[in-house]
């Protein structure tokens, strides 16, 4: 699996929700609405999903192995803590002479 694009859609702060992400996979597959999630100990990813009939929550589309799971869940939590570093910089301020 090559993961050529990861977008960070939306960011929040007020709950365990940490923001929406879509990414596209070989430049032909996209996905969209993959969550960061802030758990008990440490942030995770979790995929598309919609509430079954019985009320459970199923993905929508998901990594089959453990080693494609462990690099899309790398590769989303490596480009939303980028993401958090780049806009949480305070910007400089220009003096003019």
């Amino acid at each position: 699996m090559n993961i050529t694009d990861i977008r960070i859609r939306k960011i929040y702060s007020e709950n365990r929700l940490r923001a929406l992400v879509s990414i596209t996979v070989d430049y032909d597959l996209a996905v969209h609405d993959i969550k960061v999630i802030e758990g008990p100990e440490r942030l995770f990813v979790a995929m598309p999903s919609r509430k079954d009939e019985n009320g459970a929550f199923r993905d929508i589309s998901h990594p089959i192995t453990p080693q494609a799971r462990k690099q899309l869940e790398d590769a989303v939590l490596c480009a939303y803590e980028q993401y958090i570093a780049e806009h949480s910089q305070p910007e400089e301020e220009t003096i003019n002479p």
